[in-house]
């Protein structure tokens, strides 16, 4: 029998025409995605190619293609430029109007389902009624059930979307350019000063403008704390850093040059190119606008987040292939119970009113508001470990989650610079090499980078120098780029000795070249050739474990000049090195070890250099299979990059189509994939990912691809969502498999009862009452209780496990309705049309009791009551529907719903019925773990 049923229901369930009316299919959707990604990868190869053309041009060349000069552009020349090229602005993702929103907060399956159904009654039982027969209870049901699902998504999402509105930070930010022609010098020699700001040599005057205003052919002056305000070419620098961490993840702020030094493929590796989004830490410099708005590299990062369509998520597949098997189920059985009635009783209006009946009993109405509630709460309740859920299905899809992809950069480590090592020339760890570095960064009147702010962080060296009456600040020579070093001049006083130190600092090779000797404990020696490659031995093993190498030099000299010079930085003494990292966080090996532990793989995408990105997977214990680079992966076809995503679990270098690219393979493959990262380079990856995460503190096209916005960027506070999508989706599934079987049982009882018995074995009204009851007593399921054992490992989709579960669960109760039929027509001798309501009455009883139970008897794996108990909102809503199901015969209403009172020697036997039907039921779960497992 169970061959047949299932057998049958898979023929019918492999029909789903009328699909394309609610969803795409996945082969289509897949489709989509690889039309999309290719044409992102094209998009991403244009614009890369466009940008090392323009690096490569001659200054003059480029100032004749835009129409400028070095003075920059004359008011008329940037009023027409604006005209053509339009505002500095990039494209945000507009919020939806409410309507729109609405819409599809309704649109699913089920709930146009129940809108026909609820059409239907309303025209069997309202419009095609007589007056007096009219009933709206069927249509109020029904309806209520849709209202209730979509107002509660609705509400949520809007409340979540307006959370996150409110953490970015609207900043009204201006750039400084310079403006020729009008601005000119006056005829009378007079300088005019706009804005106090003096003029330039070019005859130009500079002025701030909103970064709105700016256009291609402007030159904008750059300096500490400002913003990129577009993509531009570097026309001078000195000692310009710019921090490239939110476009490319790279740690550590790059060096700019006005030439560029070494051959790249990479735009973004380009070292005269700075980029819009990023931002300028220490020196200054002038840059030439080739690109604004969504033209810029950011610009079209934002313009695919915001203009693509998401694809469906694993959540919203899986719930849509759910939904169709139900839904097939109850179009096959409906009107084979429509003919049934219909033949046999011949009333052809009873059997279509029946029929319809049957259908609302069929389908799960409530999923819809089961799982709307389900996941508002939620939302509400990682809401409380400061989490803003921007999109409601994002949860589950945490649950779902076996693949996360996440940044390095301030997820992994602390997202800022600290002094890893302080060492002598062979590597053995050295406090006066700290010293000397201390006294180098204090004494320094140039801006201090990041360097120097880690090292100056060590106060106790300060008090350890002693330095307000030890030394005295002589001179300094600054840093330049010719050199690439620094130094200090500092006269120490000390044993009745008077001298002054130079302490110099600066890249390997250039200190190289200034010193002439080393130092090792109190001896020095000659730096010879030996002794060099020794160095360059030990800075290349900092350097592979992904440290940042400042070398260290000092010479004494007597105190007889207070002016020093860059020809005083030789015949230097090498002492040591000082080296820095990007540190990762305390909270990272934990976590990473509880998302293993969850059954969840992490992969590590960054734009920083691999071997950093090694050393902090070391550093947190994160063991390393291969590591891909950004060039390899450019190089790959799809089936190649599958099997490399597959393989590698650290993938750097990486430009943000990359990332897109790899995220995209992933969920080619089947899996749930989560990608957390708060840059600009992460935001076609989080909008690709079924589920994205990012952080209040992220650049504003990050937050508006994410799902999730964490308050607090730890990954730990991701593993408690993940734990709370999967006890959403377990959740959901309980009520899926309660209703499946419940629905299967009652339908096979009713085609059973409709080919024996002279009349229906259950009213329409009897059907959708029972339904409405069962259905209360279920709404108390987002609060459950679930299972250790559930939570330790992604949850997934399986349809065809539901149809397996109706078919081998549904007929169980079944059985006993059937005994429930006997019971009535031999024991109770309702077997005559006219002592239909006590038949009716007896079964109604027995069938509403029984599908309560079965709400704990599938809701565990575990023997219900006993080893595993429900929620007490859950026992507390099923205790009340059996009360007023064993009431409701007896009460003034009885009449009203055609039932009647029951007489009490019916409840031993129903006692007995339901008691066994608890043990087969236990039984035969068993037998199903052992084949299926218990999802």
């Amino acid at each position: 029998m169970f061959t047949f049923l299932k057998s049958f229901f898979s023929s019918a369930s492999g029909r789903r025409r009328a699909g394309r009316h609610f969803r795409r299919s996945p082969m289509l959707e897949q489709g989509v995605d690889a039309v999309a990604a290719s044409a992102a990868s094209d998009t991403s190869r244009r614009a890369n190619r466009r940008m090392l053309d323009l690096s490569r041009m001659g200054t003059d060349a480029l100032f004749l293609l835009l129409g400028s000069g070095r003075g920059g552009l004359s008011e008329t020349q940037a009023q027409a430029a604006r005209e053509r090229h339009g505002a500095n602005e990039v494209d945000h993702e507009k919020p939806l109007s409410w309507p729109v929103h609405l819409w599809l907060s309704y649109r699913n399956p089920f709930n146009l389902l129940l809108t026909a159904l609820a059409a239907l009654s309303w025209l069997t039982d309202v419009w095609m009624a007589e007056p007096d027969d009219q009933s709206w209870t069927a249509v109020v049901i029904i309806g209520s059930m849709v209202v209730i699902s979509t107002v509660l998504r609705f509400a949520q999402e809007l409340r979540s979307n307006r959370a996150a509105e409110a953490l970015k930070a609207m900043v009204q930010n201006t750039a400084t350019v310079l403006r020729s022609g009008a601005m000119a010098p006056a005829a009378d020699g007079g300088a005019r000063r706009p804005y106090g700001a003096p003029l330039h040599e070019s005859g130009s005057c500079q002025i701030e403008v909103p970064l709105a205003e700016l256009v291609p052919g402007d030159v904008v002056l750059l300096s500490a704390g400002d913003m990129i305000p577009a993509d531009c070419r570097i026309l001078n620098a000195k000692d310009l850093f710019i921090a490239q961490a939110a476009l490319t993840g790279e740690s550590l702020p790059v060096e700019k040059h006005a030439v560029q030094r070494v051959e790249t493929g990479n735009s973004l590796e380009l070292e005269n190119m700075a980029f819009m989004g990023t931002n300028v830490v220490s020196g200054s410099g002038s840059a030439l606008v080739v690109a604004t708005g969504g033209n810029t590299y950011f610009g079209q990062l934002a313009g695919r987040v915001t203009q693509a369509t998401r694809a469906p998520t694993q959540f919203q597949q899986g719930i849509n292939r759910v939904s169709w098997v139900l839904i097939r189920f109850m179009l096959v059985m409906a009107p084979i119970v429509m003919l049934i009635n219909g033949f046999t009783k011949g009333d052809w209006l009873e059997a279509l009113l029946f029929a319809l009946a049957i259908a609302v009993g069929l389908t799960p109405e409530m999923l819809p508001m089961i799982v709307t509630a389900t996941l508002a709460k939620g939302a509400l309740r990682m809401s409380r470990r400061k989490v803003v859920v921007k999109r409601l299905d994002a949860i589950q899809n945490l649950g779902a989650m076996n693949v996360l992809c996440t940044d390095k950069t301030g997820t992994l480590t602390q997202d800022r610079i600290v002094l890893e090592r302080h060492t002598d020339v062979y590597g053995t760890t050295s406090d006066d090499v700290l010293a000397y570095a201390y006294l180098n960064s204090y004494y320094q009147t140039g801006l201090k980078n990041l360097l120097d702010v880690a090292v100056l962080q060590h106060a106790e060296v300060q008090r350890r120098l002693n330095l307000a009456s030890r030394y005295r600040k002589v001179d300094e020579i600054p840093f330049d780029f010719s050199r690439r070093r620094m130094s200090v001049v500092v006269n120490e006083t000390e044993n009745g000795r008077d001298h002054h130190e130079l302490i110099c600092k600066g890249a390997l090779e250039e200190m190289l070249s200034a010193c002439t000797r080393l130092r090792v404990g109190n001896e020095v020696h000659l730096l010879t050739d030996s002794r060099r490659a020794d160095i360059r031995r030990v800075t290349a093993e900092l350097n592979r474990d992904g440290l940042r190498v400042i070398a260290v030099g000092v010479k004494e000299m007597p105190p007889t000049q207070q002016a020093y010079g860059v020809a005083d930085e030789s015949d230097l003494v090498l002492v040591g090195y000082i080296a820095f990292l990007d540190p990762p966080k305390e909270s990272t090996g934990p976590a990473l070890a509880a998302l293993k532990a969850s059954g969840i793989e992490v992969k590590v995408l960054t734009g920083d250099v691999e071997l950093v990105t090694q050393k902090v997977c070391r550093e947190v214990d994160f063991e390393v299979r291969r590591v891909y680079l950004g060039a390899e992966i450019e190089a790959m076809d799809e089936v190649q990059l599958a099997a490399a995503v597959r393989e590698a679990n650290v993938f750097a270098r990486l430009t943000p189509a990359h990332k897109e690219r790899i995220v995209r393979s992933l969920r080619a493959q089947g899996n749930t994939v989560g990608f957390m990262g708060d840059g600009i380079n992460d935001a076609p990856a989080l909008r690709a990912a079924d589920v994205g995460i990012s952080v209040d503190s992220a650049v504003d096209i990050s937050k508006e691809a994410a799902d999730i916005i964490l308050l607090e960027k730890s990954l730990m506070v991701l593993e408690d969502g993940v734990i709370e999508g999967r006890k959403t989706f377990c959740n959901m599934l309980k009520y899926l498999k309660m209703t499946a079987s419940s629905n299967f049982g009652n339908v096979f009882s009713v085609l059973v009862a409709s080919a024996f018995l002279p009349f229906l074995p259950m009213l329409p009204i009897h059907l959708l009452l029972q339904n409405l009851m069962y259905d209360i007593s279920q709404t108390a399921i987002p609060f459950d209780n679930v299972d250790e054992e559930l939570l330790k490992k992604p949850q997934q989709w399986d349809p065809d496990g539901l149809g397996r579960f109706m078919v081998f669960f549904g007929p169980i109760s079944s059985l006993f309705d059937i005994a429930t039929y006997a019971l009535m027509w031999y024991v109770f001798q309702a077997n005559a049309p006219e002592h239909q309501t006590l038949f009716q009455s007896g079964w109604f009883v027995e069938g509403l009791l029984s599908q309560t139970l079965i709400v704990h008897m599938i809701r565990t794996r575990r023997i219900p009551f006993l080893q595993s108990r429900a929620a007490w909102p859950l026992m507390a809503m099923t205790m009340v529907v059996v009360v007023m199901g064993l009431v409701l015969p007896f009460s003034p209403l009885a009449e009203y719903f055609q039932l009647q009172a029951l007489p009490w020697s019916y409840f031993p036997w129903l006692a007995g019925i339901l008691l066994s039907y608890c043990v087969l039921t236990q039984l035969l779960k068993g037998i199903w773990v052992r084949r299926y497992g218990w999802q």
